[in-house]
């Protein structure tokens, strides 16, 4: 089945229009209006919780806590909704991506799987994609998904919020899309996909734009750095900015490539 195909399918899913991984603040709204919950945030916008000086944990576990036992038929919807950037453009984000038959491709915050199919047939018979999620109600749709597609190349995986489980130098390029935001440890969690990286692999971001007196007091308060505050995250993580791929209006696309050391091996 070609990726557009694909793609064409899965549309009697769409729905509803929201970030990828945020349906629950809208189901926590009332506690939100009242400051309250995991989004709330201090008065400047800024998330409710702040780096502890460790360069460890982040946010708080109730950011992704929503996600556990989750339905993931309504995630699906919501997920999956024609309006939403990333879904609307999905081909021409794997397009960019310029994957290729053979490649190890980990999708990291897989949700329902909808990048992670795409993604497998991107990579043919003799690639593998990972299809990484902490939730173990997504890995088990994903699965079941991939069974339905008769997808054989897909290996659901089951992280941790440090973690992505992986073995070290096993993946030529890791994709994460609206989930950065949702990294509890990100310095954790970047060390982790540094190690799991080969020599010279990628590592592609899309999130949120988030700018002061531009994006909505939602995206302020939800969404932890804007783009320059994450590619310093990540250039310090051991990567390089290699180039924005492809134009988005509400996000940003990047992609970074592992960084070598000065003797040509791997920085780790």
């Amino acid at each position: 089945m070609c990726a557009a195909s694909l793609a064409d399918s899965i549309e009697r899913y769409a729905a509803r229009r929201l970030c990828r991984r945020c349906w629950w603040a809208v189901c926590l709204a009332g506690l939100l209006v009242l400051g309250q919950g995991p989004c709330a945030g201090a008065p400047d916008g800024t998330p409710e919780w702040a780096p502890d000086g460790s360069g460890e944990r982040v946010l708080g576990p109730e950011i992704n806590a929503y996600y556990h036992g989750a339905d993931v038929g309504r995630w699906r919807q919501t997920f999956e909704s024609p309006g939403r950037e990333v879904f609307d453009r999905r081909v021409e984000i794997v397009r960019a991506l310029g994957l290729q038959p053979g490649m190890v491709v980990a999708d990291v915050g897989a949700g329902t799987g909808l990048y992670s199919m795409l993604f497998a047939h991107a990579v043919g018979p003799t690639g593998r994609v990972y299809a990484v999620d902490i939730s173990a109600s997504f890995i088990e749709a994903i699965s079941a998904r991939a069974a339905d597609y008769q997808v054989d190349n897909l290996v659901p995986v089951r992280n941790d919020p440090r973690s992505v489980q992986l073995p070290e130098a096993s993946v030529d390029l890791i994709f994460s899309a609206d989930t950065y935001h949702h990294f509890e440890f990100p310095r954790a969690m970047l060390a982790s996909i540094h190690r799991v990286l080969r020599p010279n692999g990628v590592l592609a971001l899309i999130d949120f734009h988030r700018i002061p007196g531009i994006s909505s007091p939602w995206i302020m308060g939800h969404v932890r750095a804007g783009r320059e505050q994450v590619i310093a995250e990540v250039e310090a993580a051991g990567f390089e900015l290699w180039d924005e791929p492809l134009t988005l209006q509400s996000n940003y696309f990047l992609r970074f490539r592992k960084r070598l050391s000065a003797s040509g091996t791997d920085g780790d």
